[in-house]
């Protein structure tokens, strides 16, 4: 276990941090706590008795069974359990936490389907085709969404105890993770919740560290007579992440003298002032992204009160018929590329950038800079056919958008959009049909002419067949604004863009009984939009398709040894200006079960591997990954060891990972690549910690 002392060393010298981060997040929380307390006994409500939909215990959460109704019976808050459950802001289907420890990446940031640009916290992008499906504006930055909080799941909770998680993981090279969620309710009709999460990676090549902020705040409310709902969320994402450009000269990796890829010279980025600290967040060349988010709705019911006698206690329903409901959003998002010490010369020679020089100045300066002020109000009808289940509504909302821009800090513009939407959902109580149907039309403004349709129907076959998803998608949407005039990134030829319409069909064939899943999409994309260089772009004006099938399975090898299998096969018209692997596939053997009372294990090995294909390259003065078709990558799979367990609500995870570069002949010097220039990291180790609390 000698191999484990360095990463030991290390958390015990970042402890202090890490320490100072969770005390001010519990510090936060408690004067949160106080403040609603107090606020409770001026009203003369009481604090305690929490309650429970049924007795279920921590590893098994709870599930209500009468739809729409949150109500709690009273419970001994002495017992050492707790019943805990979610919905999301998006969808009201009631979900239980995953306590399960076998899948890694159900607690890691970043999803095994992306590949980063070397280091945890850079660009990222999928390997699976992954378009952008929403209409209307969009500023044109994804390359960081895969690490960020997203609105739309968004975790609303409910909990019968204080329920609270510390995560923290170490990995090589300074790389470190801390996550921390709390969430409470203050009786049964009010709950709130934190979650943090600070991610920073110097990285292995000059000029490549890179930190990540999120954070998230969810409140609700419900009126004690059933009739009125508050929701309000918060939401931060920050993304500082430097940019080197990639190597000069990759082949360089096979001679180094130290045998670390930090000695290489970079494209981006002056080598004196670059400092590998764990520390070290600042970004002198590269992307500072911020986003913040505000959303409040508020929904009034108007329907048939009711109650029902439990426990000798008579507890308050209401079944809703109609529902008024707004939504009001309101975004704040800076994106930002800077290099504070631009090198004219490399400029002109890696990217064909012409700097205009500053003769008064040591160094050249490049900055682009878009910021946005997005005022969103909706207001929503909602019918409910069937008063006993709420799962099942329709809607029509109408939208009034306000945008207003500026641009390296000197012009400004202001945009609006009105649209109209519809939505009809329907979950039946016996849970045997699934339905979700939405449209959205924007009827004017800036992007006027835009619309998004989607629709799902999902039937239960049987519990021995398994169910069906039948899904279709058709999003007709204006370029993003990156692609307009009025953008400061630079990009050399700008002209009126087509509206791009993509289509998808899909279908997911789900069997429990037999631990596999079969699905199929077909995509069918006109006027697509893409970047082909560092500053250039294109419009493909012939219609192209794609189809992408995937099969997952758990298969029992013996008792305590399972094999986990996912395969991808992805194939798009001849010249069509996609850059994908045809195949894919994740393999994960595992040794797993349960010893004794409360240990549970997991380990084994993990083999990720695509095949050779061409990659997107990547622009990072514009955050985008662009159509290549001059460099092909011929990677070795990735292996991974890893060691899971858990006992009660203590985790622990250790990973080896990238084990391929010490298979001969060429050791620890055969570096896998996510794009020309970028290689990934060599062998590397995470150790992770996580514990639940029950307070």
């Amino acid at each position: 276990m000698g191999f484990l002392l360095p990463i030991l060393q290390k958390a015990i010298v970042n402890l202090q941090l890490v320490m100072k981060k969770i005390i001010l997040l519990f510090t936060v929380t408690q004067l949160f706590n106080i403040i609603l307390n107090v606020s409770f006994a001026q009203r003369g409500l009481q604090t305690d008795g929490v309650v429970t939909p049924q007795n279920n215990n921590f590893n098994r959460g709870v599930l209500n069974n009468r739809s729409g109704d949150t109500s709690f019976k009273r419970r001994d808050l002495s017992q050492d359990s707790i019943n805990i459950y979610f919905s999301t802001f998006s969808n009201n289907k009631t979900q239980i936490l995953d306590t399960s420890i076998s899948d890694f990446y159900a607690r890691f940031p970043l999803s095994y389907t992306f590949n980063h640009l070397g280091n945890l916290g850079t660009a990222a992008h999928s390997l699976l085709f992954n378009p952008w499906l929403q209409a209307g504006f969009n500023p044109g930055f994804h390359q960081y969404d895969a690490y960020n909080y997203q609105l739309e799941n968004t975790r609303l909770y409910q909990t019968t105890k204080p329920y609270t998680e510390l995560n923290y993981l170490l990995g090589s090279s300074a790389e470190q993770i801390i996550n921390v969620l709390h969430t409470q309710n203050k009786k049964d009709n009010i709950n709130y919740s934190l979650e943090y999460r600070f991610i920073n990676s110097p990285g292995i090549l000059k000029n490549q560290n890179a930190s990540i902020n999120n954070t998230r705040l969810a409140f609700q409310y419900k009126s004690p007579n059933k009739q009125y709902n508050l929701t309000t969320v918060y939401i931060s994402n920050k993304n500082a992440s430097s940019e080197n450009g990639g190597t000069v000269n990759a082949k360089q990796l096979d001679s180094l003298s130290l045998n670390s890829p930090f000695e290489l010279p970079v494209r981006l980025g002056l080598g004196g002032v670059i400092r590998r600290d764990l520390f070290n967040t600042a970004v002198n060349t590269g992307n500072i992204y911020k986003q913040n988010e505000f959303v409040v709705r508020q929904e009034f019911d108007f329907g048939q009160k009711d109650s029902i006698l439990v426990d000798s206690n008579q507890l308050k329903i209401f079944y809703p018929k109609f529902r008024l409901q707004h939504i009001l959003n309101i975004k704040k998002q800076d994106y930002l590329f800077q290099d504070i010490y631009a090198d004219s010369a490399n400029y002109a020679n890696y990217f064909n950038y012409t700097i205009n020089s500053n003769p008064n100045s040591t160094y050249d300066t490049v900055k682009f800079k878009d910021s946005w002020n997005i005022f969103k109000n909706e207001l929503s009808i909602l019918s409910f056919p069937d008063k006993k289940n709420t799962s099942q509504f329709i809607k029509a909302s109408a939208t009034f958008e306000n945008i207003k821009g500026s641009f390296n800090d000197s012009t400004s513009d202001n945009f609006n959009n009105i649209f109209l939407g519809g939505e009809y959902r329907n979950r039946t109580r016996n849970r045997v049909w699934d339905i979700e149907a939405n449209a959205q039309l924007y009827i004017a403004g800036l992007n006027a002419g835009d619309y998004s349709t989607y629709a799902t129907i999902e039937k239960s076959l049987g519990k021995k067949t398994g169910s069906l998803l039948l899904g279709f998608q058709n999003i007709n949407k204006s370029p993003a604004f990156l692609y307009n005039n009025g953008s400061s990134f630079f990009i050399n030829n700008r002209t009126n863009f087509n509206k791009e319409n993509i289509t998808k069909i899909w279908a997911n064939y789900y069997n429990k009984d037999g631990n596999f899943k079969l699905s199929g999409s077909y995509y069918l994309l006109s006027n697509y939009l893409y970047f082909n260089n560092f500053f250039s772009v294109q419009q493909e004006a012939k219609l192209f398709n794609l189809i992408h099938v995937a099969f997952e399975k758990k298969f029992r090898l013996s008792k305590r040894l399972n094999l986990y299998s996912e395969f991808h096969f992805q194939q798009a018209t001849a010249n069509a200006p996609i850059n994908i692997p045809t195949f894919f596939t994740k393999q994960r053997i595992a040794f797993e079960g349960n010893f004794y009372t409360n240990l549970f294990l997991s380990t084994g090995l993990e083999f990720r591997y695509f095949s050779n294909y061409k990659p997107s390259g990547y622009s990072p003065f514009n955050g985008q990954f662009f159509f290549q078709d001059s460099y092909s990558l011929n990677n070795r799979p990735d292996i991974n060891f890893y060691f899971n367990f858990r006992i009660k609500t203590f985790k622990i995870y250790f990973r080896a990972e990238n084990l391929n570069t010490l298979i001969p002949p060429s050791g620890f010097k055969q570096y896998n690549f996510s794009t020309e220039q970028y290689p990934m990291q060599t062998v590397w180790m995470r150790l992770g910690i996580f514990w639940s609390f029950i307070n």
